[in-house]
């Protein structure tokens, strides 16, 4: 690391901490040319993510949209905060641990979906009808249908855990 005031290349950390949510390491320098102090900041260089949207157009990787869409369909339910910020974080890892450079939007909904499938029925029920656009009563009945056997399956698997133990 350069030093700001007289250019040495040479200097020793003194002091080391975390910052912004353990994404940065904050370092304390000194000189070891001119003595003086400053400070410098260590963060992981992130690869953009590129968004396939339906139309074929890319965009980067936004997860506030996601969260956005989230909140949406948890309006008016009892769904905490941390469950939904939680979430968006969730699906963030899963994208940058594929090692993908581009995810097509229909990935990221499906990925949306299967977590607010486990969150809440309801906001699951509503996302997947803007998501998977319904276009009658029919199709929409369908998704319920799927739904309903999916938490019957759930209820199952507990229950057999529950004789296990």
């Amino acid at each position: 690391m350069r030093c700001l005031y007289c250019n040495c290349t040479e200097s020793k950390v003194i002091d080391s901490r975390s910052a912004d949510d353990d994404r940065t390491i904050r370092r304390r320098r000194e000189c070891m040319g001119c003595g003086r102090r400053f400070t410098t900041y260590e963060t992981i260089e992130v690869q953009p993510i590129l968004v396939v949207k339906n139309d074929g157009t890319r965009q980067a990787f936004d997860v506030s949209k996601v969260k956005r869409g989230i909140i949406k369909a948890c309006e008016k339910r009892p769904v905490p905060i941390e469950k939904i910020d939680a979430l968006a974080d969730d699906i963030t890892k899963k994208l940058y641990n594929s090692m993908a450079q581009e995810v097509s939007s229909k990935q990221i909904g499906e990925m949306v979906m299967e977590g607010l499938k486990e969150l809440d029925e309801v906001a699951y029920v509503r996302y997947a009808s803007v998501y998977r656009s319904f276009k009658d009563i029919s199709s929409f009945m369908r998704e319920l249908q799927q739904m309903m056997e999916y938490k019957a399956e759930e209820e199952q698997k507990g229950e057999r855990r529950a004789e296990k133990n």
